[in-house]
């Protein structure tokens, strides 16, 4: 939170939406620290709070600093515009259990700890992403529904022939969601890439 929102007098006027989202998840995570529904031992003290503007994807992401050991929670505006506040609440605190493993540990991730805690405070283990996906990848084999969303042309996405579906082992294919165009080879990437153009 910048200086003029840590008790510094200040006008509504002077109000940013980056200081309404800091000041609403700070005021979330007092009853999650402290709540009588949830009790998660995070020490305030060693938390900060910031907004991410560039955030395209993740609704909020904690950072570990080891020398200080402090905890950094970072909040996307985008997503605080895109979700309703019970949702948006739900990101903080999956953030707060990532602070909480860090402060208690030293490290942070989804596995069984992070799972055991956030079921207790009511959080996902994963939050939604709050961006459409720019690619899709389906899998060909009729009887199998797999699919995942991709943001970038990873390698996956560039070269379906070298991969397999993730339930079944089968062959897939990719859409570029904004066109419908699908291909299922490296050359179908390249291919399709080049007829969209600037349209990519």
């Amino acid at each position: 939170m910048s200086d003029r929102t840590r008790g510094h007098s200040y006008d509504d006027d002077d109000l940013t939406l980056e200081d309404e989202i800091v000041a609403r998840a700070r005021i979330h995570a007092r009853t999650v620290v402290q709540g009588e529904a949830y009790d998660l031992p995070v020490d305030r003290s060693a938390l900060e709070w910031t907004t991410s503007a560039r955030a395209r994807r993740r609704a909020g992401a904690c950072r570990w600093d080891p020398d200080r050991e402090v905890a950094t929670i970072v909040l996307s505006r985008r997503a605080y515009e895109r979700y309703d506040w019970p949702e948006f609440a739900e990101v903080v605190r999956h953030e707060l259990v990532h602070a909480w493993e860090f402060q208690q540990f030293g490290d942070s991730g989804h596995g069984p700890r992070f799972r055991e805690r956030a079921e207790r405070v009511d959080a996902p283990r994963h939050c939604r992403a709050f961006a459409d996906p720019r690619y899709v990848l389906r899998c060909l084999e009729g009887d199998c529904d797999w699919r995942a969303e991709r943001h970038r042309a990873s390698q996956p996405v560039k070269a379906p022939d070298r991969y397999r579906c993730g339930a079944c082992g089968g062959s897939y294919e990719v859409e570029h969601v904004e066109s419908g165009h699908t291909w299922t080879t490296a050359g179908g990437y390249g291919g399709a890439r080049a007829m969209l153009g600037n349209d990519w």
